[in-house]
């Protein structure tokens, strides 16, 4: 089914509202500690646990509004729940900032193994998003994994020499500016590369 288009500012809102909020949450409730069926949970833990709930709600709007989830969305979702629910299990906020840590290695290993079999994986799973050659898409996978392991051992970093709420920030607004820088400065492979532009490459 093709997808429904919808008011751009309402799309970017569900995508990042509960980012925002799980932000907001965290400077309200930091010092905060709560008992719950007898276990003692922080705020920081308690966020955590609230954010799952939030960002699924989200991501069931934005499908209900354009009949649409795209691969990047679902796996964001799984890997929020899952890495999400063994936060608040372990209860240890020690895991919760390991993280990125941990999802960027996977997708840095993961990019890499296609690149060792001559593809990207990169490009079934932004679903032709971006319009590139066969070139540009390894190009593109290469240069994504070497800056996925590069944001893992920069959040191991932060988090260990840092305090939390530098890491909040960080994790908030840090690396969620890093990956967008990163695409802007893929200006010229894009312009190289595109296919809306140009033809296959000859190479």
């Amino acid at each position: 089914m093709a997808e429904r288009k919808i008011n751009q500012g309402l799309k970017t809102g569900l995508e990042l509202g509960p980012i925002v909020a799980f932000f907001v949450a965290y400077l309200w409730l930091k010092d905060e500690s709560f008992t719950i069926g007898g276990t003692a949970y922080d705020g920081f833990i308690v966020v955590t646990a609230g954010f799952i709930p939030v960002f699924l709600a989200a991501m069931a709007v934005l499908w209900r509004l354009t009949g649409h989830l795209s691969k990047m969305q679902i796996m964001t979702a799984v890997l929020i729940i899952v890495f999400g629910g063994l936060s608040v299990w372990f209860n240890d906020p020690r895991f919760f900032k390991m993280k990125p840590t941990i999802i960027y290695l996977l997708f840095g290993g993961v990019l890499g193994l296609g690149l060792l079999r001559g593809e990207s994986w990169l490009e079934y799973v932004m679903e032709g998003v971006m319009p590139l050659t066969h070139r540009g898409w390894m190009l593109l996978t290469r240069r994504l994994m070497i800056f996925f392991f590069a944001l893992a051992v920069i959040n191991e970093l932060v988090w260990r020499t840092m305090s939390e709420e530098a890491w909040v920030y960080f994790k908030t607004f840090g690396l969620t500016a890093a990956i967008f820088l990163f695409f802007i400065f893929q200006g010229g492979l894009f312009k190289a590369h595109g296919t809306e532009s140009k033809g296959e490459d000859e190479a």
